[in-house]
């Protein structure tokens, strides 16, 4: 990792590791909840490893907080600027493309905005996000290709999809210039399963 992508790992480690305590959670808990492993919690936690957008994603909705809340620390007021550049850069490509989620909302209905970039090849394959979650996606730059609900989407400059984000989907560049595009992703309901469960046991 290099010393952005270290810094982000620990402040989402710290992150973690607060939100499971304020549950009063072991790591095996957690583990369980977010459907990982209890080595990846530890990891992530120590902020060892730079944990897939995925691996987040089960984490955030685990805990109740959203994905935002994993890589920025709570806003003292509600309005939050996030500057160029000051991203949390969640993705890497292969071929220089990158996923920065630039700003989001609080739980429990949380909406994220990225700005993704995907250089000439670079694929991105995402699994299935919380039940209700849906995503918006407008090019800016290039060709995009968008497999989602079945079906495959090549997107030019200015074109928009939205699309149930609570099933497998891809954005992909098959061509030979670099690709970007806006991505708004709104999860409904964050933690409302741990929050049952919880009234349950």
């Amino acid at each position: 990792m290099d010393v952005n992508a270290e810094g982000l790992a620990r402040a989402i480690g710290a992150r973690v590791k607060q939100e499971r305590a304020a549950h009063g959670w072991t790591l095996d808990r957690l583990a369980e909840y977010a459907g990982v492993s209890r080595r990846m919690v530890v990891s992530v936690e120590q902020g060892s490893v730079n944990p897939s957008v995925g691996t987040l994603l089960r984490l955030s909705d685990a805990l109740g907080v959203g994905l935002p809340a994993l890589v920025e620390p709570p806003a003292p007021t509600e309005a939050k600027v996030t500057r160029a550049g000051q991203g949390a850069a969640l993705w890497t490509g292969e071929h220089g493309g990158c996923g920065v989620l630039v700003a989001g909302t609080r739980p429990p209905d949380v909406v994220e905005l990225w700005d993704w970039t995907l250089g000439p090849g670079d694929r991105h394959e995402s699994g299935a996000h919380a039940e209700g979650t849906r995503e918006l996606l407008q090019v800016l730059e290039g060709t995009v290709t968008v497999e989602a609900d079945g079906r495959s989407h090549v997107l030019a400059v200015g074109d928009a999809l939205a699309f149930h984000g609570d099933a497998e989907h891809s954005y992909s560049n098959p061509n030979d210039a670099p690709a970007r595009f806006a991505l708004c992703v709104h999860e409904p309901g964050v933690g409302r399963a741990r929050r049952t469960e919880a009234v349950d046991d």
